[in-house]
């Protein structure tokens, strides 16, 4: 072979970088085809290169990736466009947001659904925290006529800083686990690197970027702008009740963050008055898996909102289901998009691209939490997903934290923030936060993307701060 099976992982990526950028940038294509395309090619360099890798797998692989993806987001994101269909034309959406800005005032409206969605992302996955707060953002620009990029990204900095540093979300719970990290202290430490991380990216850039670009609200997620605009203007007395409206908000995390409790419930002593519940609610876990699973937890809230919809809408039965099946058809559209973003990035990751750049870097001398830093920054951005980020980079430093001058929970937070940096095309987030809030790629990249590294950077500097005055080893 011309070249080494070493430097292919490279080539892979750049192979795969130029082919995203050409096809989705230069030639506009649909973003489904386009990175359909890019996978396939990066199979097909995998084919050339990499061991055990055939030309049907350039196939076979981008398919199962796919499916896979599908497996993971494709219920949740089709709930998740009536939920949200449902609760704009419904007027739901509207009742919440004026109820955020009674409460904190309408000059603080970035800081409610900034709050909002990072208590949400606690118990509950980043996808389905996003689905759930994308509509008020939007009903939220809606009223207030401006501001759509500083609230959409409020909702992701909240969503993002919980999805990589606060357990029990899995991200760092899995990290913790690997490298033997106290929960306890990796919680704490963790609240203690997010709050400063998110208030960077969410409300300090967001405030910045919102003066520089103007994002308009289009079409999208089956409902229209004219459609906002009219609820936005509606009577106090023709909307929902309060209850009524945040019902399926409520439903979905108490129902995925039930699971969440019984799993923490498991092999823990409780005062003598409070075992028989917690050995009724651990007895009934299989009822509580079921429930609690995304898949069911977001159809639930989804029939909860499309209720409510019917309820105070002036449509017949024939027409309330015309309008369900028209945010299916959208949501349709997201999940498939999102799934191939998912399938670009394993094949990014099956050329060995984690292992190759993660031990490029040994060697060099770099402080231990920096390296870690780097490891989970260079094996995102390479191949996608945040999550596996924080795993490879967990596997590496496993066995070097005897080494660690400071608590171990520092090094969960250091890969976290690293695997949290520059959601870009082979990231199914960037897809998903790109067609649920109906930006355009650039206003992704200036958003989302400039956010998620902005949490990345932050929260290494935090904890790099943090741990020099406060060790706790």
């Amino acid at each position: 072979m011309a070249i080494e099976f070493a430097q292919s992982p490279l080539l892979t990526f750049v192979v795969g970088l130029a082919l995203v950028v050409l096809l989705l940038v230069v030639l506009d294509l649909p973003a489904f085809v386009g990175l359909a395309i890019a996978a396939f090619a990066v199979g097909l360099v995998n084919a050339a290169f990499v061991p055990d890798f055939a030309l049907a797998d350039a196939a076979t692989r981008t398919a199962t990736a796919f499916g896979n993806g599908m497996a993971g987001i494709g219920i949740p994101i089709l709930m998740a466009a009536i939920i949200g269909k449902s609760m704009l034309e419904s007027g739901s959406a509207q009742r919440i947001v004026r109820s955020f800005q009674s409460l904190v005032g309408r000059e603080n409206s970035d800081i409610a659904l900034w709050g909002s969605s990072t208590v949400l992302a606690i118990p509950v996955f980043f996808d389905s925290v996003f689905y759930l707060m994308a509509p008020l953002a939007r009903s939220m620009r809606a009223r207030m006529g401006d501001n759509y990029a500083l609230y959409l990204v409020v909702v992701g900095a909240g969503a993002a800083t919980a999805h990589v540093f606060i357990p029990p979300t899995p991200g760092p719970l899995a990290v913790a686990s690997e490298i033997g990290a106290d929960i306890g202290i990796t919680m704490l430490i963790g609240v203690t690197v997010a709050v400063p991380s998110a208030t960077m990216g969410g409300l300090v850039y967001g405030r910045w970027i919102n003066r520089r670009i103007d994002i308009p609200l289009r079409d999208a997620m089956g409902t229209t702008t004219d459609e906002l605009q009219e609820r936005a203007q509606r009577d106090v007395s023709s909307l929902p009740s309060f209850l009524e409206a945040t019902a399926p908000i409520v439903i979905a995390v108490a129902l995925v963050g039930s699971l969440t409790v019984v799993n923490a419930l498991e092999g823990v002593t409780v005062a003598e008055p409070l075992r028989p519940f917690v050995g009724f609610v651990v007895d009934n876990r299989p009822f509580v898996a079921f429930i609690g699973d995304k898949n069911v937890a977001l159809t639930v809230a989804a029939l909860a909102a499309a209720y409510t919809y019917y309820r105070w809408s002036d449509l017949s039965r024939s027409e309330w289901e015309d309008e369900l099946t028209e945010a299916l058809k959208s949501g349709g559209n997201i999940a498939a998009i999102t799934s191939m973003g998912g399938a670009f990035g394993a094949l990014l990751a099956a050329s060995g691209i984690g292992s190759y750049l993660a031990n490029g870097l040994e060697g060099f001398g770099i402080p231990l939490l920096v390296t870690a830093w780097l490891i989970a920054a260079i094996v995102r951005i390479a191949q996608g997903s945040a999550t596996a980020a924080m795993l490879t980079a967990a596997g590496i430093m496993a066995p070097l934290t005897g080494q660690l001058p400071v608590h171990t929970a520092y090094l969960v937070m250091v890969i976290g923030a690293g695997g949290n940096i520059c959601s870009w095309y082979n990231d199914s987030g960037f897809w998903l936060v790109k067609e649920i809030g109906g930006l355009t790629q650039a206003e992704t990249l200036k958003t989302w993307t400039a956010l998620t590294t902005i949490i990345s950077v932050t929260g290494l500097v935090v904890v790099l701060v943090v741990s020099s005055v406060l060790p706790l080893a």
